[in-house]
């Protein structure tokens, strides 16, 4: 099957055809840096990360290029709240936001651009723009007419007439149009600016944008991605002044990722239901939010809850319990392992049906339930609770580890220690299920007692108690306990 992707431009997936055979061209917004990240800025950078990862897994030379926004609004008024430089802030920042993209495990970008690093180049194109008769000059303002554009709406599908001045902001009254917007900015008191041939300022957002991907990528890309947030008007205004630039296509396909939310609530700052990236994961697992992105297709808004987490701590923990198993066996049996063909065949059979929902517009949840599918399976070959293990539950447990090893880089999930992860899973669960540790502790101590006692009553007594406490036992040679995880 080949590969087809939903192109917010023509609103219907299409076929993916690169620019240039076995190469893609791909630009993703990136984060403007005045502040840690909160976690729906991650929701994009963990989808394209699988995205680039299946488009270089079938044979594709990626270049990627993730840019940072170190030149705008919110980093002048953070700074001067702080009495700091712009660059300080924004380099402070960007070193957070990159501490929290390793720790997700997440592959590296080609080019992680800045747009202070761009000035000359975001000039010069708004030089083209105005020498093409698309922009023009007012006290030292360089504004671009979109009147001049005659595709403008076709990304967002909205018509002018049908626009409603000053909706985001208060309307400039020097502009021709009300919707015309800004490409270069007079300088104001304590703001970073830089001489052009319109005086001392610095660009607009939109240009800044454009302005990058031609320097480092061309005049068209395969791929343009974002949150919808910034389909209008920022990806509407970069294809108005790009191509009213370079007088070619910009994007060939246009890719945005939906909102999430918590619980019915959009997730924003003015909501105040806002949590970092580096909050979640102290609080939780970066394993965890990947797992939610990657579990919801990602044109899909996806709510975050309690119970939600729950179910996806559940499934991460069924996952590296088998896992744990594959390690245990591999490391048990000495004998040369031997190929179970029945069991590869299944796994190569869940390949197929995972090629197949990647192909379709990078369908991660289905993915993510084929891979639920190879764990059942390995789990159903149901030689867990055997004292001794053999060559082909070794050669089952090796083509497992193989099998889930090639997915879980490919999504950035399930490479962590098992026995480690488990551990984790379990201090979260009992955080969140409010269990005192301390009593399971005791109760497990006096159960056993009873047991080595043969006072099999009583031990049932304690069993009991602990499994609606939400407890559940092991009495071989896994012995111990752990928080029970939702079926």
């Amino acid at each position: 099957m080949a590969q087809v992707i939903y192109n917010s431009l023509t609103a219907k997936k299409e076929k993916f055809v690169p620019l240039k055979e076995g190469e893609v061209k791909l630009y993703l917004c990136g984060p403007t840096v005045y502040d840690f990240l909160h976690i729906g800025n991650f929701r994009g950078a963990i989808t394209f990360n699988l995205i680039r990862n299946w488009l270089e897994f079938n044979n594709n030379k990626v270049t990627f290029v993730y840019n940072y926004t170190d030149v705008d609004d919110k980093i002048i008024n953070r700074a001067n709240e702080q009495g700091v430089s712009t660059k300080e802030l924004s380099e402070k920042y960007i070193k957070e936001f990159e501490k929290d993209f390793n720790t997700l495990g997440l592959k590296k970008h080609e080019h992680n651009p800045r747009v202070s690093d761009y000035i000359p180049q975001i000039i010069e194109m708004i030089k083209d723009i105005l020498k093409n008769g698309h922009g023009y000059i007012i006290g030292g303002e360089v504004y671009f007419s979109i009147e001049s554009f005659e595709n403008y709406g076709a990304l967002s599908k909205k018509k002018l007439d049908e626009l409603e001045a000053g909706q985001r902001a208060e309307v400039d009254v020097k502009k021709k149009n009300p919707f015309d917007f800004v490409l270069w900015k007079p300088a104001k008191p304590n703001e970073p600016s830089w001489d052009s041939p319109w005086g001392k300022g610095r660009p607009g957002w939109h240009i800044e944008c454009s302005a990058m991907v031609k320097s480092i990528l061309g005049e068209s890309i395969d791929i343009h991605g974002g949150g919808v947030d910034l389909l209008f008007p920022h990806h509407e205004n970069e294809i108005a002044q790009s191509e009213s630039c370079n007088c070619k296509k910009y994007a060939n396909f246009w890719v945005h990722n939906e909102f999430i939310n918590f619980g019915a609530e959009k997730m924003s700052k003015s909501l105040g239901n806002v949590i970092t990236c580096r909050n979640f994961m102290e609080k939780y697992n970066g394993e965890i939010l990947k797992y939610l992105f990657l579990s919801a297709h990602y044109r899909t808004q996806m709510s975050i809850t309690d119970d939600k987490l729950l179910q996806t701590i559940s499934a991460l923990s069924r996952i590296y319990s088998a896992l744990a198993l594959a390690d245990q066996t591999i490391n048990e049996v000495n004998e040369e392992a031997v190929l179970d063909n029945g069991f590869i065949k299944k796994l190569e059979s869940f390949d197929n049906k995972i090629k197949k929902a990647l192909n379709d517009d990078f369908n991660s949840a289905e993915m993510i339930s084929f891979i639920f599918e190879g764990v059942r399976t390995f789990n159903a070959l149901g030689f867990k609770n055997k004292k001794k293990k053999n060559a082909v539950h070794k050669g089952c447990s090796e083509a497992f580890k193989t099998w889930m090893n090639k997915y879980g880089k490919m999504c950035a999930l399930f490479v962590d220690d098992p026995n480690t992860m488990l551990s984790e899973l379990d201090q979260i669960l009992i955080q969140m299920r409010d269990i005192d540790k301390n009593k399971v502790e005791e109760l497990v101590k006096k159960r056993n007692e009873h047991r080595e006692n043969k006072a099999w009553e009583q031990a049932d007594i304690i069993r009991a108690e602990l499994e609606d406490m939400g407890i559940e036992l092991f009495d071989g040679n896994d012995k111990g306990w752990r928080v029970k995880v939702n079926e």
